[in-house]
Order: C-alpha cells, then structure tokens, then sequence
C-alpha cells in the first residue's frame, strides 16, 4: 500500500523515486514485519497462556521434552499476520506471483490452525487425519500449479542445478511437479518442528536465500548474465520473502531456547508451503533441495526409519525420527543440536547460491 499510494508521487517529489527499487521495499518490509512481530510477541503470549492454547508433546518423545509442556503454541499466527502485513505495505499489489504466494500461505496456514486445533481439543498430539490434511494440501497446491501453467509467459521448463543446458520441459507434468515442491515443502518444515527454533533458523536461511533468487529471476540483465529463466514480475517476491525474514527473526526472539512460544502446524505448514511456492514460481523448484536440505534430511531419516521398521520387523535405523531427536537421545544438548541444524543450513545456501556459478 505504501508503494501503491506514494511511488506514483514521484513525478512530484523526486525522492519518492526511492520505492521503485526493490532492494529498498525488501529491507524495509523486513524491518516492518520484525518490528509487527517484536511489538505484538509479548501480548500474543500472555493471550495464548489465558486461553490455555499450550503445546501437546509425543508421549513416546524425548523425556527432557515434557518440560516445555503448558508452552503457548500457534504463534505462526504471528508470522503470518506480519508478512501479510508488511509484504502488502512494500510490494507491488498488480504482480499475481505475491497474491499467489500469500494465497498459499494462507491456505496452508489455515490447514494448521484446523490440525493444532483439534489437538488442543483432544489434549494429544494428534490433530486432522493425515488423509485429509493431505488432500487439502495437494487441493492448494494443484490451483497453483493450474494456474502457473495457463499463465502466459510461464515457463514449464526445469532449472537443473550445475547443468545450464539442461531444460527439461514437462508440460502438464509441471503442475505434478509444482504440487509434490509445494505440498513436500510444507510438510518437510512441519517435520522439522521438534525443538526450540530448530525450524525457524533454516526458514530465516531459505527465505534469505531466495531474496536473491527472486530478484536475480525479476531482473532480466541479471538473469541472463547469470543463464537463469527470467520471469518477470518474480522480483516483487523479494519482498515477500523479506518480510517473512524479518517475521521469523521476530518470532525467534521468543521462539529460541528456552522458547517462550512454538509456532505450531499453523506456522510451519504455511511457511514451507510459501517456501515451495517461491521456489517454484522462481524457477529454482531443484534448487529446494540444496537451499532446504535440512528439511530434506529430516524427511528422509522419518520414511528411511518408518520403511528400515516395517521391513525388518521392528528394527530401526536412528534411536528416534525425525533426525534432531537421534542427536538427542545420543545426549547433544538440544542448543547443541539446533546450532549445528543452523549451520549445516547456512552452509547449504552458500552452495545453492555458488551453483549460479558453478554450471
């Protein structure tokens, strides 16, 4: 709204010329979401803890986690608030890729609310059948990849990282594609919520990441310099993807260990389906891979023990799944755990980001 209402004043003073750039609107959409965030943490808190809206923890989990029972859980209310918030503030509202992105956002956010909300109504850690939480997610995720494939202009091609010439086309089986990132994605972050702030670093991390893939794919100079699709309009998702940094710095700051708040599904279904989305409308869907391989791991270690028990009647692979809870019960303290998850994240992007390159 910002930039809808005074960008357009820049024929009268010169300095409003300032919000055509995107790199200004992304800092100050992050600013604005940490700042929304910062502000409102405190109060959402003590809301939460009236309401009894408090965590339900695995009965056959890590012991030392019954301690965080009675923590509010549900802040990715919060997240989500901001980045709608800040991102319709600071972006250009006539590019159909951030309405897409909120839109899916807040589908996959309201999945959430629905799943921590029958848990909370059933005081267990069980929320919406899987089935139907499932086929809601792919229902989401199946209108975005429609609609990415009737968009004109929209390239049905797959980037492949380290190969420049290889380009895949999948036609229709783009929106299979599109559907297996977006609704994978999702429920690879919910995985990946088990500790306090293991989640929302490598959320920090992808979305800055992606702050560059979004601009370098907006900017036609720089995508061709770089030999990536250009898809235009896919800039403005830079600042998106700002404010939902500046959302989960926010968020981190009660959210770190000891944390104060979980996000709960509501948080990390809507952030991981955002993330696949961006990484889909960006034309670096591959690419997910690498920039989110913690989530990746995590993914694995829980169909690899599942698929190890079933096969060998009762066997396992880790000590427990997902992967932080095996580096757990081998007794890393869990600051320990969510510090070297943070960095083996930042270490990915750093190879995402080289593989521009590196091709």
């Amino acid at each position: 709204m910002v930039y809808e209402f005074l960008f357009p004043l820049h024929t009268v003073f010169s300095s409003f010329n300032v919000f055509r750039y995107i790199t200004f609107r992304t800092i100050f959409a992050s600013v604005t979401a940490l700042l929304i965030c910062l502000i409102l943490g405190r109060w959402l808190i003590r809301k939460l803890q009236t309401l009894q809206i408090d965590q339900q923890i695995r009965e056959d989990g890590p012991k030392t986690h019954h301690v965080k029972k009675g923590t509010p859980t549900m802040g990715g209310i919060m997240i989500i608030f901001a980045v709608v918030m800040a991102t319709l503030l600071w972006a250009n509202l006539s590019v159909v890729y951030v309405w897409l992105v909120l839109l899916v956002m807040l589908g996959f956010g309201l999945i959430g609310f629905l799943d921590d909300y029958r848990k909370l109504a059933r005081k267990n850690s069980r929320g919406v059948p899987g089935k139907v939480r499932l086929a809601a997610e792919i229902a989401i995720a199946l209108g975005v990849g429609v609609i990415l494939y009737f968009k004109p202009g929209f390239s049905t091609q797959v980037t492949i990282p380290f190969f420049k010439t290889v380009l895949p086309n999948l036609g229709w089986g783009y929106i299979l594609l599109s559907v297996f990132i977006i609704v994978g994605a999702a429920n690879a972050v919910n995985l990946t919520d088990g500790l306090d702030g293991l989640a929302t670093g490598p959320i920090i991390i992808c979305f800055a990441t992606y702050v560059f893939f979004a601009y370098f794919a907006g900017n036609i100079k720089v995508a061709q310099y770089l030999q990536i699709p250009y898809v235009p309009g896919t800039g403005e998702l830079a600042v998106f993807c700002g404010a939902l940094v500046g959302a989960a710095l926010g968020f981190l700051w009660f959210n770190s260990y000891p944390a104060e708040i979980f996000m709960g599904d509501v948080g990390s279904l809507s952030l991981g389906g955002a993330l696949g989305a961006v990484a889909v409308i960006t034309k670096q869907e591959i690419l997910l891979a690498i920039v989110g391989g913690i989530f990746v791991l995590e993914t694995f270690s829980v169909i690899f023990q599942v698929g190890y028990f079933k096969l060998t009647g009762g066997k396992r692979i880790f000590r427990m799944a997902p992967l932080h809870h095996h580096f757990e019960l081998k007794g890393w303290a869990e600051p320990k755990v969510i510090v070297r998850f943070w960095v083996i994240s930042i270490l990915l992007a750093l190879l995402a980001i080289a593989t521009l390159k590196l091709r």
